[in-house]
C-alpha cells in the first residue's frame, strides 16, 4: 500500500508526451419553416438527428519548446454520384507544430505555429462566446471569415496580463480548400484587457482584427472586425462588427459588406444559462434593403465536471429572415436540442 506521505513522481519537462481527446456535437432539429415535399407529396416539418463535430484530439509535446496537435473531424459526404453521398467522412481539421518561445521572450503563452491552424479571430471571440455547438458566429456561418487555415502566426502576451497580438500569413482559402493562386492573407488580431486588475472591469476587452487577402491580384478580399467583450460570474456579452471588401475578379465591382451581432448570457451559479444573440448582414451596403436577420434565443444547463471536461445541454430557437433579396429568399426558423462534450 502506498504511504500517506508519498509523492506523486512527474514528468521531466523535456521528456516527450501526447494526449488524447474529444469533442462531440450532437442535436435533435426541427426545421419548421420552410416545409419540404416528402416523397409522397406531402408538405412536412423536416426533423433529424445530426452529429455536428466529432473530432479526435492529439496533443502533446516533442520536447519544452515544441508542442503538436493533429486534430480529425467528420463532415457529410453530399457529392453528386459518389458511393458516399450521405455519409460521415474523416477528414483533417488542425495539423500544426509549435515552437513556444516563453521562456525566450519571458512572456506566457507566446510562440510560433507552422501548418493547419485556428484563424486569429474566431477562436478567440469562440473562446469567450462558447456556444458554438449551437452554431457558428456570424463571420463564419455567413461566409466571411474561415476558422481554421494553412499557414504560419505568431501570438504573444502582453506583460502583466493587459492583452495579446495573434497574426499570421494564411492560404486564404480555408482548411478544406487548395490555394489557386498566389494570393495569401495576412490577418492580425489584437486585444486590450484595459484593467486587468480591477475586480470586476477585469472581464472588459477591447479587440480588433484586420484581415487583407486577394481573390486574384488587384481583387480585394478585406476583412475589419472589431468587438468589446466582457466576462463575469454572472454574465458574458459581446458587441461585434465588421466591414468586408469582396471583388471576385477585377472586372466586377467590390461589394462592400458590413454586419454586426450583440449577444449576453447570463448565469447562474448552479449551471443554467441563457443566450439571447441578434445578428443582422447587408451583403452589400450599396443595396441597403438586403438585410439578413438572425434572432437565437435558448436555455442551456451546463454539468459539474472536474478538470478539462466539459459536458452541456442546450434548447434552442433560431430564426433568419431576409428582406429584400430577389430572387426572395424563405424564412429560416429551427428548433434545436443540443449536446456537447469536450474532453
Amino acid at each position: 500500500m502506498p504511504a500517506l506521505a508519498q509523492s506523486v513522481p512527474t514528468t521531466p519537462a523535456d521528456t516527450p508526451s501526447i494526449r488524447v481527446g474529444t469533442t462531440i456535437f450532437t442535436d435533435y432539429s426541427i426545421q419548421q419553416e420552410p416545409k419540404i415535399t416528402d416523397a409522397d407529396g406531402n408538405q412536412v416539418e423536416q426533423s433529424q438527428f445530426e452529429i455536428t463535430r466529432a473530432y479526435i484530439n492529439l496533443t502533446g509535446n516533442a520536447s519544452k519548446r515544441i508542442s503538436f496537435r493533429l486534430t480529425t473531424d467528420v463532415t457529410r459526404e453530399t457529392g453528386t454520384g459518389s458511393a458516399l453521398n450521405g455519409s460521415y467522412t474523416l477528414r483533417l481539421k488542425f495539423a500544426y507544430l509549435q515552437w513556444n518561445l516563453d521562456d525566450a521572450l519571458r512572456s506566457k503563452d507566446t510562440y510560433v505555429r507552422l501548418g493547419i491552424q485556428p484563424t486569429p479571430w474566431l477562436v478567440h471571440m469562440d473562446e469567450i462566446y462558447r456556444y458554438r455547438f449551437q452554431g457558428q458566429e456570424f463571420e463564419e456561418r455567413d461566409g466571411y471569415l474561415n476558422f481554421a487555415d494553412v499557414g504560419v502566426s505568431m501570438h504573444y502576451t502582453l506583460p502583466d496580463g493587459y492583452g495579446d497580438v495573434h497574426t499570421g500569413l494564411y492560404n486564404g482559402e480555408g482548411y478544406s480548400h487548395v490555394d489557386p493562386n498566389d494570393q495569401k492573407g495576412w490577418m492580425t488580431r489584437g486585444t486590450l484587457r484595459p484593467f486587468p486588475r480591477r475586480g470586476v472591469l477585469r472581464g472588459l476587452q477591447v479587440n480588433g482584427f484586420y484581415d487583407r487577402d486577394a481573390y486574384v491580384s488587384d481583387a480585394e478580399r478585406r476583412r475589419t472586425s472589431a468587438s468589446v467583450t466582457f466576462e463575469h460570474r454572472y454574465v458574458t456579452a459581446a458587441y461585434d462588427t465588421m466591414r468586408a471588401i469582396d471583388q471576385v475578379t477585377t472586372a466586377v465591382a467590390p461589394l462592400r459588406g458590413r454586419a454586426w451581432s450583440a449577444w449576453v448570457v447570463p448565469k447562474s451559479t448552479h449551471g443554467w444559462e441563457g443566450l439571447l444573440r441578434v445578428d443582422r448582414i447587408t451583403p452589400d451596403a450599396d443595396a441597403a434593403a438586403q438585410v439578413r436577420r438572425r434572432e437565437i434565443a435558448g436555455v442551456a444547463y451546463w454539468f459539474p465536471h472536474q478538470g478539462p471536461v466539459l459536458t452541456a445541454l442546450m434548447l434552442d430557437l433560431d430564426d433568419t429572415r431576409f428582406a429584400g433579396f430577389v430572387p426572395a429568399q424563405p424564412r429560416q426558423r429551427k428548433l434545436a436540442l443540443h449536446a456537447m462534450l469536450v474532453f
